[in-house]
């Protein structure tokens, strides 16, 4: 590697999201430009947002790490991811736009009548953006550890520094265009060498044995049923729960744009996952020493310079170094920017003075818990976020949307049930570890959370004398008619 060229292009990402957001920024004047950018976002533009935001560090460096570490069945992961946005598209997107909400707690509150239900959301809101965060400030540090043999705490400062000051500045409209950009960076700083790789390793000595890419013990005759059908039920519907990628239907001009933009966005994201799964298997031919928890993290970068020794290699190294910083600023923006909706309505007034403040100290949370904890493996992560998501958020957005009797209390029962029951779940398997018959309960406990919150608030509701708002079924009306938004 080559610390001076990995150092510009992390500079040459760090100076184009400042002259973006900075054009974000002349333009955001009002309240609406901050908060849901006027909703005039287009579906392209949209799409490639929402696409930058999620491609987070767990897919840019953790996906082909996972691929590396477990074969075939680390495509669970990128399946899961793609597929979640057909369940968005089929269920969220368009009715979400329609309510004309700013945040998940405004739409909640709006839908169930209640401010108890708006807090319990706004909670549960910025804990999933606070856990999300946590992964790309640790890969931040891991990337500069790598390229530049710098402490892992620079990293996450630097990351953290940047997105607080561009949501400062320029809110959801800045955002937009900055993120839009990091997708397309990402995918190229991934392709290119992939395809470069590729070419390399056909055309050579090596040949690549079916068996070592795809070996038997890693494939469907390995699988364990149960953990993989809890893992794939926690992303599909973990994708409808996390904030930072609902808010942004909210940005969209009408329903029909946001369900224009939800097809674009699986487009997308199914090609990058695509490519990052490539650069795992070509690991497990080109590097399969990196296979070890904790460095196979490292191997899209490491992997470039593996295949193609000097010049070359470095510089495709420094591509790839750009397009990691691409991924923790713009994943790592877009949930500044909705954490910092919920708190600035939820606890300051609301105003853009309100919303800035809110930005910076929302991105101060996650920084201080990257910098006492240290990084596990970026895929499990983000993993742990889309089950506490499916679990907590999850049964009750889709009822909301879904269901005239759901209550303000079925819904606040509901999210403190599937919150509760998957932090225990963690925390036992944390320190029990891997024994016993409920091993694989504790350790992928989606399969029974989340249906436990999802009855736990319809037998709530069902009981609860209060019954449901009266302007419930209005409400829905307007969810679900395609010309009123």
């Amino acid at each position: 590697m080559n610390a001076l060229l990995d150092l510009v292009a992390i500079a040459a990402v760090v100076g184009a999201t400042v002259l973006i957001g900075a054009y974000g920024l002349r333009i955001s004047r009002t309240t609406s430009d901050f908060f849901v950018a006027s909703r005039t976002v287009r579906p392209v533009w949209n799409a490639s947002a929402i696409s930058g935001e999620y491609l987070s560090a767990g897919t840019f460096l953790g996906l082909s790490g996972l691929v590396l570490l477990s074969g075939a069945e680390g495509f669970w992961f990128p399946i899961g991811y793609a597929a979640g946005y057909l369940l968005v598209l089929l269920f969220v997107a368009a009715p979400l736009r329609r309510s004309g909400a700013y945040t998940i707690p405004d739409f909640i509150e709006a839908r169930l009548e209640s401010r108890a239900s708006r807090r319990v959301t706004s909670a549960a809101c910025l804990l999933i953006g606070w856990l999300y965060i946590v992964p790309q400030l640790h890969g931040a540090g891991i990337t500069l550890q790598v390229v530049a043999d710098v402490p892992p705490w620079v990293g996450a400062v630097l990351v953290a520094v940047l997105v607080a000051a561009a949501a400062a500045a320029g809110g959801m409209r800045a955002i937009t265009y900055v993120q839009a950009f990091q997708y397309w960076l990402k995918l190229t700083a991934l392709l290119v060498p992939a395809v470069l790789i590729v070419f390399a390793v056909s055309g050579g000595a090596r040949e690549i044995d079916p068996l070592v890419v795809f070996p038997a013990e890693a494939g469907p005759s390995g699988l364990d049923a149960y953990a993989a059908g809890s893992l794939l039920l926690a992303l599909l519907l973990g994708t409808m729960g996390l904030p930072h990628v609902l808010v942004r239907f909210y940005t969209s001009p009408t329903g029909g744009s946001a369900r224009r933009t939800t097809v674009l966005v699986i487009v997308m994201v199914s090609a990058f996952y695509a490519v990052s799964s490539v650069i795992g298997l070509l690991a497990r031919v080109v590097a399969p020493d990196l296979a070890q928890p904790g460095i196979a993290d490292t191997v899209a970068l490491v992997l470039p310079a593996r295949v193609f020794p000097g010049l070359a290699g470095e510089l495709l190294t420094a591509l790839v170094v750009a397009g990691a910083f691409a991924a923790f600023l713009a994943t790592s923006a877009g949930l500044t920017v909705s954490l910092a909706g919920v708190i600035s309505q939820d606890v300051f007034s609301g105003s853009v003075r309100s919303f800035r403040l809110s930005a910076v100290l929302v991105a101060l949370v996650p920084l201080a818990i990257a910098l006492l904890t240290q990084p596990a493996g970026l895929v499990a992560s983000v993993g742990v976020v889309f089950v506490f998501a499916a679990s907590a958020l999850s049964p009750v957005l889709l009822l909301s949307i879904w269901w005239s009797r759901l209550t303000a209390r079925g819904a606040v029962a509901g999210m403190v049930t599937g919150a509760v029951a998957c932090g225990l779940a963690f925390v036992v398997h944390a320190a029990v570890g891997g024994v016993g018959v409920a091993a694989p309960l504790l350790a992928q406990p989606a399969a029974w959370t989340i249906p436990l919150a999802t009855a736990v608030t319809v037998v709530v509701s069902l009981t609860d004398r209060a019954g449901a708002p009266v302007r419930a079924a209005d409400y829905l009306a307007r969810l679900h008619t395609p010309g009123r938004g």
